[in-house]
Parts: structure tokens; sequence; C-alpha cells
């Protein structure tokens, strides 16, 4: 069967898309599942945050976008997390105004993707916060979207707009693309704001909104900086048992997915 993929997507920065996107690629992994990380963040955390220096890339999904690298030549083996990662770098941000004048500029990313669909069975992207044509590149490949979403006031506001821009994509560039469903991060129970909006959700979403939830948690955000997702830097921690039971709960939710 050829890969599932997942644009991990919030057009609001600071939710923990990048967090999300790493160790659920390695939950994933750890679960028997063959993964490919795809970094569309020209930032680069998810690559730093795999253990892989983004300073000396002598390729990456740059290369990937402007057709002169494959998936295959551009990627790199992130060992310790157990998944594969198609790296970026600062030249990313040069691609968006490279990839305009260019034909087929909004699916480079999914052709690219396609030559390797046998190789993973999961694909996930980590898309940049604000909507341009990397973030459209990502949609455009992708099954499926999934939201991390911190809960906030100013959370459901930003939601609504990521929905709108799934709808277009999906009227005018991708009829597979759906929302997957709802992540809450940064979960804190005893703020009672948190908890509304949880139950607001809920009550909107109903079932798209994921069982799992990720509490706010020290070791999650000390991994990156060891170049480790949390789930392999300290599997016990109670953010990384949270991503560990999410990767379960997708993979159950993958077998309903048309």
């Amino acid at each position: 069967m050829s890969s599932r993929i997942f644009c991990i997507a919030n057009q609001k920065g600071g939710v923990g898309k990048t967090t999300t996107t790493v160790n659920l690629a390695a939950g994933l992994a750890r679960l028997g599942q063959r993964v490919l990380v795809v970094d569309l963040d020209p930032q680069g955390n998810a690559t730093m945050g795999s253990g892989i220096d983004k300073r000396t890339l002598e390729s990456s999904v740059y290369d990937v976008l402007l057709e002169t690298a494959t998936v295959a030549e551009a990627g790199r083996r992130a060992d310790a997390a157990g998944y594969d990662l198609l790296p970026a770098n600062r030249e990313l941000a040069g691609a968006e105004v490279e990839l305009v004048g260019l034909e087929h500029r909004n699916e480079r990313l999914r052709r690219a993707l396609a030559e390797s669909r046998d190789d993973y069975d999961v694909v996930l992207i980590d898309c940049p916060p604000t909507l341009n044509l990397l973030t459209i590149n990502g949609l455009v490949s992708a099954h499926g979207v999934i939201v991390p979403m911190q809960c906030e006031y100013f959370a459901l506001e930003g939601l609504s707009d990521l929905v709108n821009t799934i709808r277009q994509i999906h009227a005018n560039l991708n009829r597979d693309l759906q929302v997957i469903g709802l992540l809450r991060v940064m979960f804190d129970p005893r703020i009672t704001l948190q908890q509304q909006v949880s139950d607001q959700l809920k009550a909107h979403f109903g079932d798209k909104v994921f069982d799992t939830v990720i509490p706010r948690n020290v070791r999650l955000a000390e991994a990156p900086s060891y170049g480790q997702p949390g789930v392999v830097f300290d599997p016990a921690a109670k953010g990384a048992q949270a991503y560990l039971e999410f990767a379960r709960e997708l993979v159950q939710r993958l077998a309903t997915l048309k």
C-alpha cells in the first residue's frame, strides 16, 4: 500500500507543530511504521530536532522542490529517532521566490513524494506557520491535516482560518484533502479556560478531536536542544508517553480512513 501523507499545520505560530511532527514520527517508528518527515519550514527546526545539522546539508527539500534532487537523494536517516527526514535550511526561504515562475509550482512536492510512495507507510510534513507556496505544496501533497492547537481564547479564531484554507485547497487543488483531527497540545487541566476551550472544541468538532491530550511538559521542550524528539530523549516523561499514545490512536484512525 502506498504511503499516507499528513500535514501538521496551523497558521498560528508557537503551537507545537514541530514538536508534534518529530514526536509523532518517533512514536510511529516505534510502532513499526516506516516514516518520512518532510521539513517544509525554512527555520529547519524539525531537521535540528531530529539530530541533523542544517548547516552542513549537501542537499535538502529545497533541491527536491526545484527538481534537482529526488527524495531518496536528499533524504537523511535520523538514526536515534528511527525515521527518515527530508531536511530544510535557510535556502528554503528562497524557494518561494524561485517557485513563483515555475510550472506546476503547487505540485512540486506531491510529484516528488509520488516517486517514493512505496518506501514509507506514513509521511509527515511540518508546515511553516504562514500560508505560502511551501504550505500550499504541503497541503496539495497530503491526504489529510493534523492540527495541533492550544486550548486558548484566540486558538478557535485561527482554526476557522485554517479550516477555510483547507476547504479552498480541497475545492481547487486537492480533492483528497480532509481534516484528520485536532490535537490538543501544551494542555494544563488546572487552567479553567483551557478546559472550557477543550469542551467547545469537542462540542463543535466531535470525533475530529483526538482523544489523546498532550500535556505541557518540560522534557518535551528540552529535547530539541539535544537533537532528539522527546519520545527518544526521555521515553518515560509524561509528554513522551502522550505522543506514543497519540501514535497508537492515529494508527487506529488510519485503519478507518478511506
